[in-house]
């Protein structure tokens, strides 16, 4: 781990990009913490998004892994991870945008871990991919705007709750997490970080059929996060108002609520009524 991240970032001829987001993590405990948190394992294959200097790289590398894929969308940093992990069999760098990357190309044999200090302008974005690949990961160790933070693992209710929180909710356990302070990045971010621990459920929530349309009533219920359930729906899914209260009140839901008050079971149930109706519907 370099002691003046920035004059190493200068001899690699790298500029920090506000557009990628990059705020490379330059304290030592912290990248421990994290590493520590993957509980990492002989038989473990590791993914890490956004490697950057490779603070985090090198402590899983000390690891006995089976195999670590580092995935660095800096084609000169990754050039950087590639010369200095070059003799450990286990590593390979892959050069390019994680959202661009065929997820299943980047090990050879399930489940992974996935560990990543996640650009801000692009964590939620990468985190929904994560989602879509669940059933390929055993344990993710993520670090996120702590705002973004606080909407993933945000429960019914809370003020920072909508579909990011569903989304995840739907898919994964929040274990545990940490927050780390903005001083332990380089350049400083304007907002401190959090580390979120993700564990996925054993199975799916709701039956593997329904999955697209429960998806699809969570947005239709968060579009309008300001209107009533009643409004928010009947706009979304263009149906009858008066058809939507039917639906609400046959499933104990008050129209008159609004999406932040609805577990994640209580959209499972709206979306088996509503599934004829929703977006991609055979029916």
């Amino acid at each position: 781990m370099p002691h003046q991240p920035a004059a190493t970032l200068a001899r690699a001829g790298v500029q920090p990009s506000k557009s990628r987001g990059q705020n490379f993590l330059v304290q030592a405990a912290v990248a421990s913490r994290i590493v520590d948190a993957a509980r990492l394992g002989a038989d473990d294959r590791v993914i890490e998004i956004g490697p950057g200097l490779g603070i985090l790289s090198e402590r899983i590398a000390a690891h006995p892994v089976a195999r670590f894929t580092l995935v660095e969308i800096e084609h000169r940093l990754a050039a950087r991870l590639e010369q200095r992990f070059a003799g450990d069999r286990r590593i390979r760098v892959v050069t390019g945008d994680f959202l661009k990357t065929d997820f299943a190309s980047l090990f050879d044999r399930a489940p992974v871990k996935v560990i990543g200090n996640l650009p801000f302008n692009t964590a939620a974005a990468i985190l929904t991919r994560l989602c879509d690949h669940r059933k390929d990961i055993s344990r993710m160790v993520l670090m996120f705007q702590r705002e973004v933070a606080d909407r993933i693992r945000a429960g019914a209710g809370d003020s920072a709750y909508g579909a990011l929180s569903v989304f995840t909710s739907l898919y994964f356990d929040v274990e545990s997490h940490f927050r780390v302070s903005a001083g332990n990045f380089h350049p400083r971010p304007a907002v401190d970080a959090e580390v979120l621990v993700f564990r996925p459920h054993p199975s799916l929530l709701c039956l593997p059929e329904e999955e697209q349309s429960v998806l699809a009533a969570i947005r239709a219920a968060f579009s309008a996060p300001r209107k009533t359930l009643r409004n928010a729906l009947a706009q979304a899914l263009h149906l009858n108002p008066n058809l939507v209260d039917e639906i609400l009140r046959g499933e104990s839901i008050d129209p008159g609520a609004r999406a932040e008050t609805l577990n994640t079971a209580d959209f499972i149930r709206l979306a088996r009524r509503l599934q004829p109706m929703l977006p991609g519907s055979d029916a």
